[in-house]
């Protein structure tokens, strides 16, 4: 898709990046704040948040704000937690990009290692769903917000579970957009991003030359669209440009 980003198309707006850290989620929390949000970074180790955050203060974006989390740990309490410390401290949440994930092995189902495989369910099926869970009423109290999840399509053989995992992600997302209706405005949405330069590309595909990929803030048009008052649709999944 084609999308020009007005400089303000996200002023104001409180967005939540999980996976924040690097790759498409740093990339992505950037391209939020350049456009005038302010970013709530989400992650598991500090430091790369703090590079994040160092970067968009540097370039005199909207203050941001760090949150710690391990969503391979983590409890309903503290997505209970971090919805009550964005209402404390921001009062709504206008967007909610759910980027993080982890990529297990590239092993046959017969011989994938079970504590494996519930790790990986964990970081990226059941950690959207009970965050989303958490914050929805936050973001049904805001006029126009948006859920926006990154997916992947990885259904052929030894992707085990960040294929299926994935695949479900893009089911729930579905299933969420249908049970927002007209009273509930939450748009929701997923983008299945091209192949770009990421830590985990490098680590599923060891081989390749990760200079013949684009990097990932080249494919942010698709993202700022989605969590922009532009978009009005919901349920569907945009591909970026390869």
């Amino acid at each position: 898709m084609r999308y020009q980003a007005s400089a303000d198309c996200l002023k104001d707006k409180i967005i939540l990046v999980t996976g924040a850290g690097d790759g498409i989620g740093k990339a992505a929390a950037l391209a939020y704040a350049q456009h005038g949000a302010t970013v709530v970074l989400l992650g598991r180790t500090v430091h790369k948040l703090e590079k994040v955050y160092d970067e968009i203060q540097n370039n005199g974006y909207p203050d941001a704000a760090i949150y710690p989390l391990n969503l391979e740990g983590a409890t309903p309490k503290d997505y209970e937690e971090l919805a009550n410390t964005l209402k404390g401290n921001f009062g709504r949440l206008d967007g909610l990009l759910h980027n993080a994930a982890f990529l297990g092995a590239n092993t046959p189902l017969q011989h994938y290692d079970i504590e494996l495989w519930f790790k990986v369910m964990q970081v990226n099926l059941n950690a959207p769903f009970v965050m989303t869970q958490a914050l929805l009423p936050l973001m049904m109290d805001t006029p126009d917000s948006s859920i926006v999840f990154t997916i992947d399509d990885r259904s052929n053989a030894y992707w085990g579970a960040y294929g299926i995992s994935k695949s479900a992600l893009q089911t729930f997302m579905t299933i969420l957009a249908d049970e927002m209706d007209t009273d509930k405005p939450v748009r929701v949405n997923a983008v299945l991003p091209e192949p770009v330069r990421t830590g985990m590309r490098m680590k599923a595909y060891p081989g390749e030359d990760p200079n013949t990929l684009r990097t990932p803030d080249t494919i942010m048009e698709t993202y700022l669209y989605l969590m922009s008052n532009d978009c009005n649709e919901t349920g569907q999944t945009f591909k970026t440009l390869e």
